[in-house]
């Protein structure tokens, strides 16, 4: 169920509020585009600075958009195990098809910490958890012994967003997690050397703005046809770039309003792209095709 081009949606604004038309608009866009699964309300859709009740009617707003078209993973994460719990449980009642679950960040849990973390968020509900291992961000790695003893204790612990940037991980997770946990890429710009170690897809920015390229990029990898997908890795590199020069997801939003999708709103903490990055996004939407 989750494999290929997956988005992590972006949240589109509107003075200060979210956009629900812009929203549906744009999972229509994904959607006919070709991606392949949508995630609402991760951090690049600003999970951290929207309230409880704008990240209910997210989730549920794409779900019912979505109508089963596409997977739908939920955002359910947090450094408060209740507050993921709640998510989570929210998650399966608004019809999610699994659930993204981020590393506890700032509180720096131990390994036993991250195990009953996930533990208690996998054993609340019966929906497919999706690990996020982010160490950038959160400052702690879940490590494979961990995740072993999570795939055991909670069968439906069933694969991992990986953004630690290893390609060695991916190879050693297959050997100690089995083929069939679902290894998703959560870095674009590695995501053809995961692939090529056994990874499943990318769990993606860039497909925000680029949906059609990414959604091809992965088929061809499924398809073993490195070649091919290479050549668009070489359209997309840029892009991958430009979108993070600065915090995201200002330059994903930035780069969504240039194509006329929503606008570049963002809340602070995160500040829109400087002109020197507007320009090197407009460069690189050139160099990708796209504009």
């Amino acid at each position: 169920m989750f494999n290929g081009s997956i988005t992590a949606l972006i949240t589109p604004f509107s003075n200060g509020s979210v956009d629900e038309k812009a929203f549906g608009d744009f999972i229509e866009f994904q959607i006919n585009e070709g991606t392949n699964g949508l995630v609402p309300v991760g951090t690049t859709g600003e999970s951290p600075t929207v309230s409880h009740d704008e990240h209910r009617a997210i989730v549920s707003q794409c779900v019912e958009v979505a109508a089963g078209r596409v997977p739908v993973i939920a955002g359910a994460g947090s450094n408060s195990t209740r507050e993921a719990v709640a998510l989570a449980k929210f998650a399966r009642e608004a019809g999610a098809d699994g659930i993204l679950s981020v590393s506890p960040y700032y509180n720096k849990p131990g390994q036993e910490g991250l195990f009953q973390h996930f533990k208690a968020i996998a054993s609340s509900m019966d929906l497919p958890v999706i690990l996020y291992n982010i160490p950038a961000r959160s400052i702690v790695t879940i490590e494979i012994e961990t995740m072993v003893r999570l795939r055991e204790a909670c069968p439906n612990i069933v694969g991992v967003k990986d953004a630690t940037t290893s390609m060695s991980r991916v190879s050693c997770e297959r050997q100690a997690l089995g083929h069939d946990f679902v290894q998703l890429s959560g870095e674009d710009i590695t995501a053809l050397g995961y692939n090529a170690h056994g990874g499943r897809g990318c769990i993606s920015v860039t497909s925000n703005v680029a949906p059609a390229l990414c959604s091809k990029f992965q088929k061809l990898l499924a398809e073993g046809d490195f070649t091919a997908a290479r050549k668009i890795q070489d359209k997309l590199v840029p892009l991958h770039v430009a979108l993070f020069a600065e915090p995201s997801p200002a330059g994903v939003k930035y780069a969504a309003r240039k194509l006329g999708l929503c606008s570049a709103e963002v809340r602070l903490p995160i500040v829109p792209v400087s002109a020197k990055i507007e320009a090197q996004i407009d460069a690189a939407l050139a160099h990708a095709g796209l504009i």
